[in-house]
């Protein structure tokens, strides 16, 4: 496992400095989350030598120090490939030329192929295309293909689908997930969007004003009430779980998550493989009794382990499924009507529409 250690401040525009001091496990996706202005983008491009930090600052990738006193290593002897918002292709070259120009550059033999990135991204049939000639989509994905290319030693994409939208943004979302996975390549992953990052990351550092307010891995911040994340009208607990059969009739698939089973639409997955499920809070709801001749299918015993305090109209409820946690948001007459407390046995109603899932990489 890789490891980036941040001693770093950055002053900015109208008084803004980023102040870090931390050391981030790099296994998967590292998510870097915020609203617009935190800083989020700073970090990235001091981390990738594109901003010089103040004096005093140190970054260290694993047993290399990239900044210290006096020393600062140059952006291409970092080992770093960087995806922007905006694809950057070059238009006099076609999908393959882009592809392969980081790669002619590369200091290491080591790294995928161009099959590789082409099956993982799916860009087996664009390779003979003008940039000019592909969707927004297509050409973000030729963008993360040319940067996995270059066998980077870390990736640093920067809000890459915040121009993408709809099937687009989604088809993205999972080449990108897959090729990280399969490539094995760190990577930071820039969004201000919860949804995005829930469905990709495998860990979080979350700013706010410049300052790291949380960090740890998304399995335990999705489910906190009290994160950033649970603030998003999006806010959803990532849960894993095992495929345990099919259900071909019906089109659907069996998932074991803690000795329950949760119905999902089928999945292309073997029996036994892990998957990750997010379950968005807004589609969860609370009942005291097992509920009897209801069409939702997935219904899960579970605990009242939190209840977020105040008195907002609506508030979020922490709910423990064995050794794994799920957010329900109810109105808090409903909370009131149920009497809810804290330990209460309840059953926790979830539509399967709502379950979105995506292989889960072990770590």
């Amino acid at each position: 496992m890789s490891a980036l250690d941040l001693a770093l401040r950055c002053a900015g525009a109208d008084g803004f400095a980023l102040d870090i001091t931390e050391r981030l496990s790099l296994t998967g996706v590292t998510a870097v989350f915020g609203a617009s202005g935190s800083g989020k983008t700073t970090l990235l491009e001091c981390v990738a030598g594109l901003r010089a930090p103040e004096p005093g600052s140190r970054i260290a990738f694993d047993d290399e120090t990239w900044v210290d006193t006096g020393h600062s290593l140059p952006p291409w002897r970092r080992g770093i490939g960087y995806v922007f918002q905006d694809a950057r292709l070059f238009p006099h070259l076609d999908v393959r030329g882009n592809l392969t120009y980081g790669q002619r550059r590369k200091v290491s033999a080591k790294g995928p192929t161009l099959a590789q990135v082409c099956a993982w991204l799916g860009l087996q049939d664009l390779l003979h295309r003008a940039p000019d000639t592909l969707s927004a989509g297509q050409r973000q994905r030729v963008s993360m293909g040319r940067a996995l290319l270059a066998a980077p030693r870390l990736l640093l994409l920067d809000e890459p689908l915040a121009n993408l939208d709809g099937d687009s943004r989604r088809q993205c979302l999972a080449a990108l997930r897959h090729a990280i996975a399969a490539s094995r390549i760190p990577a930071l992953y820039v969004s201000h969007d919860a949804e995005e990052v829930s469905h990709l990351a495998d860990r979080l550092l979350i700013l706010a004003a410049g300052r790291v307010t949380e960090h740890g891995s998304m399995l335990d911040l999705s489910s906190r009430i009290d994160s950033a994340l649970a603030k998003d009208e999006q806010a959803a607990a990532i849960v894993h779980c095992q495929l345990a059969a099919h259900d071909s009739p019906f089109g659907l698939s069996e998932l074991h998550c803690e000795g329950n089973s949760l119905w999902v639409n089928h999945l292309p997955g073997e029996i036994g493989s892990l998957h990750r499920l997010r379950i968005p809070a807004r589609d969860v709801s609370l009942c005291r009794e097992l509920p009897r001749d209801t069409s939702i299918l997935n219904i899960l015993p579970v605990q009242l382990d939190e209840i977020e305090p105040g008195d907002a109209p609506r508030l979020l409820v922490r709910l423990r499924a064995g050794e794994q946690f799920l957010l329900a948001r109810i109105t808090r007459k409903s909370a009131t009507a149920l009497q809810l407390k804290v330990g209460d046995k309840l059953f926790a109603q979830i539509k399967s529409t709502a379950l979105l899932t995506e292989t889960a990489e072990p770590a």
